[in-house]
């Protein structure tokens, strides 16, 4: 190599770092949003979720911005469509790690396309904010993975002592979602049956792109459970409901939290008639955080009625504020401010403070449902 191209690599790379440099004091500058990225489902099978989540987050920032912002700035958010694929949300998290404005990152929305990136921002220092990701394991991916969703391993026992202590079914059949998520949720639920005493028929697993469920339904039918648990989502709940009617399957339908929305109602119509329900966020719920959602909710989207995946969004953003106010815009600072932030306000927990050791928020409200007159309602207690 010559002299004056040494010297014109030597230029260029001051140049260079001196862009870096400009860029950050750009960024610094308090008229530049604070920007956090969003890997999630924009298109694909679980597209209606990535929908949700914008609405429940437009809604936070909206108050947030009315409240002062974080420390005068506007805080936003840019949203990449993962279709909750691992290979997507890889490439996600890959341009996530090299943007130095991106400060925080949230998603995705399954726990196995979240577990799949883990790797890249635990190496490239980025907190990773897996606020749906309910597996176990997620958190164990690394100081940088912190999550608002309540563990699976919390969760199903939950599910089954209403199914099996409070509605007093002996012999279960269980549907599940053939993914890493469904499969993880369906052992932690059988276990704690088995623990209660219950009896375990028959468990059938499906994909997520699967329509018709008659053939595994027969199955079911013909091993005479006195209950039928679904450990689904919304849209592949309603539909298993509907066909399970169909093949003469009169037995109660318990149902995991993630069903809870009104699309479960208006999918499922009568079928979904007594489907008991166990759910970490309810409309009806009097605390002034719930109401509060609520009605700023309805007033910004045309009283649209919110589910647990707006609520599950907009306590998200509101902890991403939280945090970024204690630890400012420095990656590693955000981390710690993890630790440090204490009772924010939620939907879901009430007052949010982060548990260190698991990285998860404790103490999530729970309510038993059952569908009744087309309506979620608490239960009363009396049998289906």
């Amino acid at each position: 190599m010559s002299n004056i191209n040494r010297r014109t690599l030597v230029k260029g790379s001051l140049a260079v770092m001196a862009g870096t440099a400009l860029s950050r004091a750009a960024f610094a500058d308090t008229s530049e949003p604070i920007l956090l990225g969003v890997s999630g489902p924009l298109t694909g099978p679980n597209a209606q979720y990535g929908t949700q989540w914008k609405q429940g987050f437009d809604l936070a920032l909206d108050e947030i911005l009315a409240g002062g912002g974080i420390n005068g700035r506007k805080l936003a958010y840019s949203f990449e469509d993962s279709q909750s694929d691992p290979r997507q949300s890889v490439a996600i998290a890959q341009k996530f790690v090299s943007d130095p404005k991106i400060v925080l990152e949230l998603g995705d929305f399954s726990s196995p396309a979240s577990m799949a990136a883990s790797p890249i921002y635990q190496r490239g220092g980025l907190v990773q904010f897996g606020f749906t990701n309910s597996h176990p394991d997620f958190t164990k991916g690394g100081d940088f993975m912190w999550s608002t969703s309540v563990s699976q391993a919390d969760e199903q026992p939950l599910l089954a002592a209403y199914a099996v202590k409070k509605l007093g079914l002996k012999k279960l059949a269980v549907l599940h979602l053939n993914t890493d998520w469904g499969r993880t949720s369906r052992d932690y639920f059988v276990k704690a049956a088995k623990e209660y005493g219950a009896e375990i028929a028959v468990t059938e697993a499906y994909i997520a792109e699967e329509r018709d469920f008659r053939s595994t339904l027969v199955r079911v039918r013909d091993a005479n459970p006195d209950g039928l648990i679904l450990i689904s989502y919304y849209s592949d709940g309603a539909l298993i409901a509907r066909q399970a009617r169909q093949v003469g399957l009169k037995q109660v339908i318990c149902a995991a939290s993630s069903v809870y929305s009104p699309k479960f109602l208006e999918l499922g119509g009568e079928a979904v008639e007594d489907v008991h329900v166990g759910t970490r966020y309810f409309p009806e719920d009097p605390r002034p955080e719930v109401q509060k959602f609520i009605t700023g909710f309805k007033k910004k989207y045309n009283g649209l009625e919110p589910d647990a995946f707006n609520a599950y969004a907009y306590d998200a953003m509101n902890m991403a504020a939280a945090v970024v106010k204690i630890g400012g815009t420095d990656r590693r600072a955000i981390r710690d401010a993890f630790t440090k932030v204490k009772d924010v306000s939620s939907v879901i927990f009430g007052t949010a403070t982060f548990d260190v050791e698991s990285r998860r928020v404790k103490g999530a409200m729970n309510a038993e449902l059952v569908v009744r007159k087309g309506q979620f309602a608490l239960w009363d207690g009396k049998p289906t």
